[in-house]
């Protein structure tokens, strides 16, 4: 999991640290990481997306703090057998609904109209 397009920051939306941090629980969410899986060290996936280590130390700590992932001393930083996946998912697909619902209202669509576009667009794959 070291490939650059496995990790995506724009480094004009918000703190570098939360964005890992939010991309390894999509990651996790979309069943591209899973539980026991080895994350890169933090020296690695800073050089990998040309960073600060500690960025990556601060973002890593934040998850672990989660229950998400944990320090393997002498082995390195994994996914946790029991991190909370489906609520991860749950979550995740709660914001992008938010997001999706305010954007509509603002556009004064009714659920209606807002539930017919979103199956559309569901439908068209």
């Amino acid at each position: 999991m070291t490939n650059k397009s496995d990790w995506t920051l724009d480094m004009n939306a918000g703190p570098i640290f939360e964005q890992i941090s939010k991309n390894v629980r999509r990651l996790l969410a979309r069943g591209d990481l899973k539980p026991g899986d080895k994350l890169p060290s933090a020296r690695d996936l800073a050089q990998l997306l040309s960073i600060n280590p500690n960025t990556v130390v601060h973002a890593y700590g934040q998850l672990e703090s989660h229950g998400i992932i944990e320090k393997r001393r002498g082995m390195g930083t994994f996914v946790r057998e029991d991190a909370p996946v489906a609520k991860l998912r749950k979550e995740m697909m709660q914001d992008a609904a938010t997001e999706y619902a305010k954007e509509s209202r603002g556009l004064k669509a009714s659920l209606v109209e807002a539930s017919a576009t979103l199956k559309e667009v569901w439908d068209a794959g």
